[in-house]
């Protein structure tokens, strides 16, 4: 499975306008080779390089099995968000308090469509119980 985007590369930086500099809005995002027995799927973006650790970006799940992307700031109706770390169901976009830091964009394909309460605290491990197979997305962000 891959994960894109058609306004960054792997392991390229990402356009200011998907950050707090901008209008801190979703990149657009494309997934494909997916696993046959994908019935749906979860996506997480975090910040391993935040000062108090791994920081939180945005949580997604319950996105339906024929989903294979998202367009710059909008998802399909239906899907479900999770508090992030900024304290808000939705993206969160980087906004480094210095240097330059890694913004993972992870999406999983799951062997469910349907995940039932589903919090901050729980995603990841609900989420990888789940899980058929993973695809990454890295991109970079410094502030100017």
């Amino acid at each position: 499975m891959r994960l894109k985007s058609s306004d960054f590369e792997n392991n390229g930086y990402i356009p200011s306008r998907f950050t707090c500099d901008g209008e801190d809005v979703s990149p657009p995002l494309l997934w494909e080779d997916v696993p046959d027995d994908a019935e749906g799927f979860a996506l997480s973006v975090t910040d391993p390089d935040a000062p108090s650790g791994e920081f939180i970006h945005w949580l997604v799940y319950n996105i339906p099995k024929g989903t294979r992307s998202f367009e710059r700031g909008r998802l399909p109706e239906g899907l479900k968000q999770v508090e992030n770390d900024f304290r808000k169901r939705d993206y969160g976009g980087p906004c480094p308090p210095s240097g330059t830091h890694r913004y993972i964009f992870t999406l999983y394909a799951l062997d469910t469509g349907q995940l039932k309460d589903i919090t901050r605290r729980n995603f990841f491990d609900m989420v990888e119980k789940h899980t058929v197979a993973k695809a990454r997305l890295m991109g970079l962000y410094s502030r100017r």
